[in-house]
C-alpha cells in the first residue's frame, strides 16, 4: 500500500482570501470601525509583541550603527545637523539600510491580522523584495516631505494614504508606483477614520512621554525611562498590528493552505477565523 511504502497522499493547495479585496477597495466598499480595530489589535499585541519588538530593536541598532558610520564620512554629526544636504543623504543611507528589515516587521502585523504566529526570523524573510521596498519607501518619504513643506494638511493626507504601500509591494507583489497609486486611491475613501486611529496611537506616545519628561531632571529619572520603555514595548507592536488589520480589511490577504486532497473543503466560504489556523497554513507572500 502507498502508506506502507512511505508515499504520502497528494495535497491540494487552496488559496483563501481573507478580508477585503482590491476591486472593492477601489470602490470604497470597505468599513473601518475604529473601536473594533483598536480592540482586535490590542488583543493581538498582548499575545504576540515579542517578535515585533525584537525586529524593531534590530532595525534601531542597525540604523544607529549606519548613522554613526555614514555621518563620519559626511564630516561628523555636527556637520550633518548643520548641512541640509548632508542630512538628506544620511536619511537616504539609513532608509536603504534598515527598510529591507523593517518590511519584515510590517508583515508581522499582516500575519497577526489573519491569526498566524510570527518570530524574529521574519525580519529577514523579505530581503528578495528589498530593492522594491526601499524604492517605495524613498518615494513615499519624498512625497510626504514635500506635502509637509508645502502645507501641513497635504503632508498629513499623504502620510495616511501612503501608510500601507510596503505590504502591497510584498504581499501583492506590486511595483512601487502601482502600490503608491493604489494606496492613495483606496485609503482616501476612509481617510478620517484611519486618521483617527493613527492620531490615537500618536496621542498615546505623547502621553507616555509625560512621566519621562517630568522625571528627567529628578533623582528618580530611571523610573521615567522604565515607564517609557515598558509603554513603548506595547505601543510599537500595537501600531504594526493596527496596520495589519487595516490592510486586511481594505485589500485582503491571500493565504495558501495545504490540505489533504481527500478531505472536504469549504472553498470560498472560508472565514478569517479559520484561515490562520492549522499547522499547514502558509502565507502566500
Amino acid at each position: 500500500m502507498l502508506k506502507d511504502k512511505g508515499i504520502g497522499l497528494p495535497e491540494k493547495i487552496t488559496i483563501v482570501q481573507v478580508g477585503g479585496s482590491i476591486e472593492r477597495a477601489l470602490k470604497g466598499d470597505y468599513q473601518i470601525d475604529v473601536k473594533e480595530i483598536l480592540t482586535e489589535s490590542w488583543q493581538q499585541t498582548v499575545k504576540s509583541r515579542l517578535a515585533i519588538n525584537l525586529g524593531l530593536l534590530f532595525s534601531l541598532v542597525l540604523g544607529m550603527l549606519v548613522s554613526f558610520i555614514a555621518s563620519s564620512y559626511l564630516g561628523g554629526i555636527e556637520n550633518v545637523m548643520a548641512d541640509p544636504q548632508a542630512g538628506m543623504l544620511l536619511n537616504v543611507v539609513v532608509t536603504v539600510a534598515i527598510w529591507p528589515f523593517m518590511a519584515g516587521v510590517e508583515m508581522m502585523g499582516v500575519q497577526h491580522a489573519v491569526g498566524m504566529k510570527t518570530n524574529v526570523k521574519m525580519t529577514f524573510s523579505f530581503l528578495n523584495r528589498a530593492s522594491w521596498v526601499v524604492l517605495c519607501t524613498l518615494i513615499t518619504s519624498v512625497l510626504t516631505s514635500i506635502g509637509f513643506q508645502l502645507f501641513v494638511l497635504p503632508g498629513i493626507f499623504l502620510a495616511v494614504t501612503l501608510s500601507l504601500t510596503v505590504p502591497l509591494v510584498i504581499e501583492k507583489k506590486m511595483m512601487p508606483m502601482k502600490a503608491i497609486i493604489l494606496s492613495m486611491k483606496t485609503l482616501r475613501f476612509k481617510f478620517f477614520p484611519i486618521l483617527a486611529i493613527y492620531s490615537l496611537l500618536l496621542s498615546s506616545i505623547l502621553v507616555l512621554m509625560v512621566p519621562f519628561v517630568l522625571l528627567l531632571d529628578s533623582s528618580i529619572a530611571p523610573l521615567g525611562i522604565v515607564i517609557f520603555l515598558i509603554g513603548i514595548s506595547f505601543i510599537a507592536p500595537l501600531f504594526y498590528n493596527v496596520k495589519g488589520i487595516l490592510y486586511r480589511e481594505i485589500f485582503g490577504i491571500s493565504i495558501a493552505t495545504n490540505d489533504d486532497i481527500n478531505k472536504p473543503h469549504n472553498g470560498g466560504n472560508s472565514r478569517s477565523s479559520d484561515a490562520g489556523s492549522g499547522p499547514n497554513d502558509t502565507f502566500s507572500a
